[in-house]
């Protein structure tokens, strides 16, 4: 595919512009050695937050460290391989050390992976779907007293996870064997391709929905000030089609990738949604944020609800299962 040129980007600056000053919080993100979670990891530096850079150890996440750390910021790295459960377990402590006095104000669920052959995680679990939402799940319950101490000494703390349109595409109900430790036998990778996407779509969704199970579930508890948010980018070159299924490998892939890219906005324009749900003063949790599905690309605006109560029960005890966690708050 030639190279493309530069996008313009309409409308990030000015929503930067009107967020509030975040010195004295602390801002998480994983998977932000580039693209949209770079892009927040500077916003919130800029604002004057600490951030802490969840990554995969790598010489670019010791890049975007140290270009974090260029602009006058404190950040610190918090290594975490999504794809191993005890990676995850063993962020914690380091969590515990940078959060355990002044919690966590801001944890943002950026990190994907999208459109891998069908194979497993060594726990288990299809590729996508441990990176995209269950390793999230379990760094969620591995931060959250941090999380409530921030909501005590400021009045709010935030999760925000990170959906795609790809959530609908192609529409079909989360199914709980995407949840299980079933990975490699997922459908495949055979002609026409479609599986990968089905499993990636699956991830998606289960983003959204883990959202709303969590808000429902963290809102029920008494004196809770925790956020559970969700947004999502519109089609956005933001990197991820180049990591994840380099150049396509069937017509399909290669479809679905120049499609993407040609409706695409800026990645800059892309992070509005993420922007608006971790820092902008006034959300509801349960909100979720990103461009019209109509229009596709755009300002992020609030979204209508796209709630599924039995498939949201069926994906927090899967998710519970699958990680070890009993309780979730505990």
């Amino acid at each position: 595919m030639p190279a493309r040129a530069p996008l313009k980007t309409l409308h990030y600056h000015d929503l930067v512009a009107s967020l509030p000053d975040l010195a004295g919080r602390t801002v998480a993100i994983t998977g932000c050695t580039s693209g949209m979670g770079l892009i927040l990891a500077h916003t919130a530096a800029a604002k004057g937050a600490r951030v802490l850079m969840i990554n995969r150890p790598s010489d670019r996440a010791d890049r975007a460290l140290a270009e974090i750390r260029a602009t006058g910021a404190e950040a610190h790295a918090v290594p975490c391989d999504l794809l191993s459960f005890d990676s995850v377990r063993a962020a914690g402590p380091v969590l515990d050390s940078l959060c355990g006095e002044t919690g966590l104000d801001v944890l943002v669920d950026n990190a994907g992976l999208m459109g891998l052959a069908d194979e497993a995680t060594g726990d288990g679990f299809d590729v996508q779907m441990q990176a995209n939402h269950l390793s999230h799940f379990l760094l969620v319950h591995l931060a959250w007293p941090h999380l409530e101490t921030a909501a005590a000494l400021r009045g709010e703390a935030r999760v925000v996870n990170h959906s795609s349109g790809a959530r609908n595409s192609p529409k079909r109900p989360l199914t709980r064997k995407y949840l299980e430790p079933n990975g490699g036998n997922l459908g495949g990778d055979g002609w026409p391709g479609m599986q990968k996407w089905v499993r990636y779509q699956q991830s998606k969704l289960a983003n959204l929905l883990f959202t709303y199970a969590l808000q429902d579930r963290a809102g029920a508890r008494e004196g809770n000030a925790v956020k559970v948010l969700c947004a999502h980018p519109g089609p956005t070159d933001s990197g991820l089609q180049a990591k994840s299924a380099p150049g396509g490998t069937t017509i399909l892939d290669r479809y679905i990738l120049r499609r993407t890219l040609n409706e695409a906005h800026s990645v800059e324009d892309g992070t509005c949604g993420l922007a608006r749900a971790a820092f902008e003063p006034g959300v509801a949790g349960g909100e979720f944020y990103g461009p019209d599905a109509k229009a596709r690309t755009g300002p992020a605006l609030r979204l209508p609800a796209e709630r599924d109560e039995m498939a949201e029960a069926m994906l927090w005890q899967a998710s519970l299962a699958a990680t070890g966690i009993s309780d979730f708050f505990h």
